[in-house]
């Protein structure tokens, strides 16, 4: 971990006042107590009410490892960090001990559409996620590659390589560009290993370096890599394709719906059809060990309360749970 030095001063609020709305948390009366020693397992936190309140969250939840949005996730508006609120977030994570902190861009954001005012929007809209990751000093940025509309996979992929590759080259800084796995509906690009190896292969390898993977466990069974009943042939075949040196998060999610159902919609650990083994052997992978594992699972009417237990029963397994 990078020690920081702690700034002084008043948190200003990340979000503006009329987007202050997203994904609000409830604090509970009592943190909960943090882990013997910090491990690579986290969760999804809320930004809201400002990014430097989520390094908290996540200690709430005995997690230092962490992922956010910067922005409301379904909205063009573009949010600005200031030095106040970079200088607190920084605070903050030094001050909970988080190890590893990431962002989520936007929904809305389609690289690989072929409708050229889309794209250009899209670019945009990447380059100031991007621009915010920086200044909050973050480890990575999770996007997913979008849809190529006109059913051209191919151009699609040159698409978003054009476009992550332009975001890339204007903003500098220690963020990583993590393309992400999807569960393959539509036109969807990034349903298999070889469309994101395409991807990869047009960035320019002066900039190829700051790209890396980002493999979701709900998506990857969605989109027929067959965890259950062939983990080693999924991951030799990841390796083979990709190379484990690209993979820079894991997304730990079941999945509400069956093996190659090309359907995203995720479920607590476990409760899936995924089931808990493909879970266990993931903690316990030797290979996956040092590579950072981030819930996105359902979260009810107790946010603090769900993710615990899932954190929880993945730690089990390295306790012989």
């Amino acid at each position: 971990m990078r020690l920081r030095a702690a700034v002084g001063g008043e948190a200003a609020t990340l979000i503006p006042n009329e987007a202050k709305c997203i994904d609000l948390f409830v604090m509970s009366d009592h943190a909960s107590p943090p882990p013997a020693a910090p491990d690579e397992l986290g969760a999804h936190v809320s930004a809201g009410g400002g990014v430097h309140l989520a390094p908290g969250r996540a200690r709430e939840i005995d997690a230092r490892v962490l992922q956010l949005f910067t922005k409301q996730p379904n909205r063009w508006a573009e949010p600005t960090v200031d030095a106040a609120a970079a200088a607190a977030f920084l605070a903050e994570r030094e001050r909970h001990g988080t190890t590893v902190a990431g962002a989520h861009d936007s929904y809305l954001i389609n690289l690989s559409t072929p409708d050229p005012r889309l794209w250009r929007m899209s670019q945009r809209s990447f380059q100031a996620e991007l621009e915010r990751c920086a200044l909050l000093e973050l480890d990575f940025l999770v996007t997913h590659p979008g849809n190529a509309t006109d059913g051209d996979v191919e151009a699609g992929i040159e698409r978003n390589a054009r476009g992550v590759t332009e975001s890339l080259e204007a903003v500098g800084g220690p963020t990583r560009v993590l393309l992400e796995l999807t569960a393959g509906g539509g036109t969807t690009v990034g349903a298999t290993f070889e469309n994101l190896r395409g991807i990869l292969d047009l960035i320019p390898e002066a900039v190829r370096h700051r790209v890396g993977v980002c493999f979701d466990t709900c998506h990857a069974f969605s989109a027929g890599y067959d965890l259950v009943d062939d983990y080693d042939g999924v991951w030799e075949s990841f390796d083979r394709v990709i190379g484990l040196d690209r993979l820079g998060l894991l997304h730990l999610n079941d999945s509400k719906h069956p093996f190659a159902s090309r359907k995203d919609r995720h479920e607590g650990i476990g409760q899936g059809t995924l089931g808990v083994e493909p879970f266990r052997r993931i903690v316990l992978d030797p290979k996956l060990r040092t590579v950072p594992k981030v819930l996105e699972t359902p979260k009810g009417d107790d946010e603090k309360a769900a993710d615990v237990a899932n954190l929880t029963l993945l730690r089990s397994f390295r306790s012989g749970g």
